[in-house]
């Protein structure tokens, strides 16, 4: 896959389908890769023009040192949308990148046409949570963290079979200073006064097994958008494409086709 130099830091990406298509962008959730997106894209419309890509100490982008800010990682993927020359393209964030969608969303408007905040929220746990589980990385590694994780993400049935293997082996790849920087950046952000002043599509997404962000804390934040819609998706944890990919397609082909085509 490609790396893109941006200067202060080198993004890994990937970025398929036709040059005129629909641009749709994917942003990870904490501790996971662009691969996370996989079992989703057999079933996206085919003519849609898809970014995936590693922020900051993520799979195969550039490790710095924490700790890391979200205007940080914000301007990563401004720079990375104006390095690849993409406009006016839908925005899905999931966790941690449903936060960098809406302060990307606040700060280029030009950029983003429409959000999909995906098991996110304006404000995700407290600092002190966050630093919590930053102390007990560097104390133990991501191994540490690596079973409450999953009990957030999944739901139990998903988490004791064979699938889940390649999310603990995705967890456990990921760069300890990239995991405790995306940390702290959580721990730093409070989106409510901002993500309230949005205006543009949204269509906030939420599994009602969510250990990490539940459902009304996401429906919470996507009511803040004057004119967004919500969707529930049922028997799936934090990662709901994962767990019912055909469902959320399915919602959000609907909602690009219904609000931007």
């Amino acid at each position: 896959m490609p790396i893109a130099d941006l200067g202060d830091i080198r993004l890994n990406y990937a970025l398929t389908g036709p040059e005129d298509g629909v641009p749709v962008v994917f942003s990870n959730g904490l501790g996971l890769n662009l691969s996370m997106w996989e079992p989703l894209l057999p079933h996206l419309p085919a003519d849609w023009r898809i970014l995936r890509y590693d922020r900051r100490g993520h799979g195969a982008s550039q490790v710095t040192p924490p700790p890391y800010t979200m205007g940080q990682l914000v301007r990563d993927t401004e720079s990375l949308l104006d390095h690849l020359g993409i406009k006016g393209c839908v925005f899905v964030g999931l966790s941690l990148g449903g936060m960098v969608a809406q302060g990307l969303a606040v700060k280029r408007p030009d950029l983003i046409r429409a959000l999909v905040l995906s098991n996110t929220a304006a404000r995700i746990a407290t600092a002190e949570i966050w630093q919590e589980r930053a102390r007990m990385a560097r104390k133990g590694g991501l191994a540490a963290l690596l079973e409450a994780s999953l009990e957030r993400w999944f739901t139990p049935a998903f988490r004791t079979s064979p699938a889940a293997a390649l999310w603990r082996e995705m967890f456990l790849a990921t760069p300890l200073e990239g995991w405790i920087g995306g940390a702290e950046a959580i721990a730093g952000t409070d989106f409510y006064t901002t993500t309230a002043a949005l205006t543009l599509p949204t269509l906030g997404i939420a599994g009602d097994r969510d250990g990490s962000t539940p459902a009304d804390l996401v429906r919470e934040t996507t009511d803040l958008i004057t004119g967004s819609e919500f969707a529930l998706i049922r028997r799936a944890g934090h990662l709901p494409h994962v767990e019912q990919p055909e469902i959320y397609a399915e919602l959000l082909t609907r909602f690009v086709r219904e609000r931007l085509i």
